[in-house]
């Protein structure tokens, strides 16, 4: 018989707030500002090349005063404004770092758009297929969705996404997405398990208002999985190599695999303002060669798509997109968001870490939108 010490890890294992460690009030900045090495897995890339960046500071906190109370913020991790090549304005608390990588959430969404968007430019793809056209053993939750209805959270099933509700499916879904430990008597759930193991389709045709369902994302990559013609992790490699980040992009991977664009992307501010950027350029690389599908992300601004709940209804969610015809980006749990303005060219990342029990706050998360709204209008 052994007689080692063993005890479940810390870090992933769940406590009586059904939270592990590292997303538990007490611990989430250190969480957050550590994610790339807390996850049960990860994969790490870094960019051939660097886009260099020069400073061109500007006074924005004088024209948004708003941006200096976030700056102020408990949560406050970091802020990076960039446009074209130049640093406009970089903060960092004084617990953390603009270079240092940080949980970007559900930021990582936007990769999703940028991937299934190449796919569908290369007709890989249909957006009015269902998803049992690509992956025929997906349950009942998702099998008659289609894949236009995932981009936009336009799915009405029975999953869950109440961060405050600690009995959420989202919660469940970080053991698949690679975040946390299952109890101790069951096996770990891939991601393929999970997704099939969602329940209770509606069709709910003439969808108004964006339905949020992380798992949405999980399918979707999924698919990706299933059609692409090279490797989710070259799909990765050529975005990183696209925006030219200084830093390296970690995303924490599933049991069997699957990255977890849901939500499991950490970036420094000054990269994920880097990946705004490409997103500015309308996903051409650094040489001005078409990476991602142009058209698409074009069509995205301007198409019909649900609203944002309030107080973020003056955006849509469209192709994993939030946008207002102009800005586009993507909030994140726990106090993220990327802001691009398509018009200018100027990209706003902000990281920070909500410390109450939910670590979600819908009116600070509102007041960041319109907050990076306005920086972006400011920009000289």
């Amino acid at each position: 018989m052994s007689r080692h010490r063993i005890i479940p890890n810390p870090d992933l294992t769940v406590g009586d707030d059904n939270k592990q460690r590292w997303n538990q009030p007490e611990f989430r900045r250190h969480g957050f500002h550590n994610a790339h090495r807390l996850f049960r897995r990860c994969l790490m890339v870094r960019s051939r090349e660097v886009l260099e960046l020069e400073s061109a500071e500007q006074n924005l906190c004088a024209r948004v005063p708003e941006l200096a109370e976030m700056l102020a913020h408990p949560a406050f991790s970091a802020f990076c404004c960039l446009k074209d090549d130049q640093i406009i304005l970089e903060k960092a608390a004084n617990d953390f770092s603009a270079l240092a990588p940080h949980s970007i959430q559900s930021v990582t969404k936007l990769h999703i758009h940028i991937i299934i968007g190449r796919l569908l430019g290369q007709g890989h793809l249909s957006l009015d297929a269902q998803v049992c056209d690509y992956l025929p053993d997906m349950g009942s939750g998702y099998a008659k969705a289609t894949v236009q209805s995932l981009l936009d959270m336009s799915v009405d099933n029975d999953f869950t996404e109440d961060y405050a509700d600690p009995k959420a499916d989202c919660y469940a879904e970080e053991v698949a997405l690679g975040w946390r430990l299952p109890d101790a008597d069951e096996a770990e759930t891939t991601l393929a398990e999970f997704a099939a193991s969602i329940t209770g389709f509606r069709a709910n045709s003439g969808v108004r208002q964006a339905d949020y369902k992380s798992a949405n994302t999980d399918v979707l990559t999924l698919i990706a999985a299933k059609v692409s013609p090279i490797p989710l992790a070259e799909q990765i490699e050529e975005i990183v190599d696209a925006s030219g980040y200084e830093g390296a992009f970690h995303i924490s991977l599933s049991k069997d695999g699957y990255p977890a664009f849901s939500g499991g992307g950490c970036l420094c501010v000054r990269d994920l303002a880097r990946f705004g950027l490409l997103l500015a350029r309308e996903g051409r690389d650094l040489y001005g060669r078409t990476m991602a599908n142009t058209s698409f992300l074009q069509e995205t601004l301007i198409r019909h798509a649900p609203a944002m709940t309030p107080p973020k209804n003056w955006l849509k969610y469209s192709n994993q997109i939030m946008t207002d015809g102009r800005l586009i980006g993507h909030a994140g749990y726990g106090g993220q968001f990327l802001m691009v303005d398509m018009v200018s060219g100027t990209s706003c990342a902000f990281l920070s870490v909500l410390e109450n029990d939910s670590g979600y706050d819908d009116a600070y998360m509102g007041e960041l939108a319109t907050t990076l709204r306005d920086v972006c209008f400011s920009v000289i």
